[in-house]
């Protein structure tokens, strides 16, 4: 039994608990413990304060991190070393989170898992056992991450779906995230996304209704994170393993080297950084014939959302972008086909490149592409957004103006940067930066920047005339 107890907090009902950890979690040492309590600058327990937060108020409709933390100004974890190994002390944690004052056992485990990754990549950065001075060194980062939480399995085929899409979506796009889901679950596809709401939770889902159907166990319903997003976009209650990853190019990463094919939800500005980083990659020359099924798909009422990113995308980097992906509207058995389609020669091509199932190696992702990027006004006015440039590079930089914006959107520090010193500036190609523009607009008009429900949206964003290409 967790020894609990109920109050409030402001206007919010609380519990105070101390939890026997569920799921695995190796034992933690006295110093890695001292750590998560230290509540200086130097110490992990901000950090594991605001990403446990997160995990227990799993299903908030909020996408302002400030918002959570005013509600649950008194919340407190403490992390407690006994000899037969650890608890989690949770004070004036979200009634939501329990049941006749027992914890859900699924946050249970999320929470189990924030501690897990925090320690893990903390301790290795301290160790210098990250070489995060070359791309290899990156990416066998990554590598560790994912190990250490022990989704890396090396015994299952291809089968891993990554889903791409916004946390604020209409009811019809969510509903038809639920159906592609569903038509992938009947397919044995098992399901990863960023872990948030809306699209990343539709697709969850429908797949856990056709898991059921087909009476398929082991199902994994993969939630890939970062701290800076987490607060924003608190992980759904279906994701079964939670993958905390240091920074949204490592995120990011992992999608890619886990994942055996992609499908890409209507969003806003994190969708667009997520597909530009996938067709960024797509596009060097040293992954040229690499196959990788990339689908853009909603229902019919999103037909112009994906019309305006392939002009986009056309405009920026070329028609013969195209080639990388396909558009599918309105229709989740066709979805589903055409992703396990490209499922089967992904599994082909690794068996005749000796390249492991679970996890990519043999894809090329340049260091631009993994070097983290810290969107402050100065980052985002230098970035070179001109169609004289390699197409990868260029989309490279793409990636990271959205990736500013979503910092402006949702992250403390950028909305604290934003607050201060204003908008960030894009500026770039002229005619580059008006289908930018147009596009953002159209985010703005659509409701993708911000939950619905909330005050009206404040662009975080000024995007410049632009000058014509040299």
């Amino acid at each position: 039994m967790n020894d609990t107890h109920a109050g409030k907090t402001g206007r919010a009902a609380t519990v105070s608990a101390r939890i026997s950890p569920a799921g695995g979690l190796d034992i933690l040492s006295r110093n890695e413990v001292a750590r998560l309590r230290d509540a200086s600058g130097s110490g992990l327990h901000a950090l594991l304060r605001r990403c446990a937060l997160a995990v227990l108020t799993s299903g908030s409709m909020s996408d302002d991190p400030r918002s959570i933390l005013e509600q649950f100004p008194d919340f407190d974890i403490q992390v407690l070393q006994q000899d037969r190994g650890i608890k989690i002390e949770l004070v004036h944690a979200p009634a939501q989170a329990f049941v006749d004052g027992q914890i859900i056992r699924g946050i249970n485990e999320l929470l189990v898992a924030v501690v897990r990754d925090i320690v893990y990549v903390s301790t290795q950065m301290e160790q210098g056992s990250f070489n995060l001075d070359d791309s290899v060194g990156l990416t066998h980062a990554v590598f560790e991450v994912l190990r250490n939480a022990r989704i890396l399995k090396p015994q299952i085929d291809p089968n891993l779906v990554v889903c791409w899409g916004g946390h604020s979506i209409s009811r019809e796009e969510y509903d038809y995230t639920k159906q592609v889901g569903y038509q992938l679950g009947l397919r044995g596809m098992d399901i990863c996304t960023g872990c948030g709401p809306g699209a990343m939770k539709g697709p969850m889902k429908g797949a856990t209704i056709a898991h059921a159907k087909q009476r398929r166990r082991n199902n994994r319903y993969i939630g890939i994170t970062e701290p800076g997003i987490i607060a924003a976009e608190s992980p759904n209650p279906i994701v079964n393993h939670l993958v905390i990853m240091p920074d949204i190019e490592k995120r990011l990463e992992a999608f890619v080297r886990m994942g055996h094919g992609i499908i890409v939800f209507p969003g806003g500005v994190g969708t667009a950084e997520e597909i530009l980083y996938m067709l960024g990659i797509l596009l060097h020359p040293d992954n040229a014939g690499v196959p990788f099924p990339l689908i853009f798909t909603g229902p019919k009422q999103s037909a112009a959302y994906f019309e305006q990113i392939d002009r986009f995308l056309r405009l920026t980097l070329g028609d013969s972008v195209a080639q990388h992906y396909q558009i599918i509207v309105d229709d989740p058995a066709a979805v589903a086909r055409a992703m396990v389609r490209g499922v089967d020669k992904v599994r082909n091509y690794r068996l005749d490149n000796k390249d492991a199932f679970f996890f990519n190696w043999a894809l090329n992702i340049p260091y631009a592409f993994q070097l983290p990027f810290r969107p402050t006004h100065a980052a985002m006015r230098a970035l070179a957004i001109h169609r004289n440039r390699p197409r990868h590079e260029l989309a490279a930089d793409l990636r990271r103006a959205f990736s500013g914006i979503v910092a402006g959107n949702v992250k403390e520090e950028g909305m604290h940067a934003i607050e201060k010193e204003g908008p960030f500036e894009i500026d770039g190609d002229a005619d580059v930066m008006q289908s930018l523009d147009e596009l953002l607009k159209a985010f703005v008009a659509q409701d993708r920047m911000k939950l619905p429900g909330g005050a009206a949206y404040v662009p975080c964003y000024r995007v410049l005339t632009g000058e014509p290409a040299h």
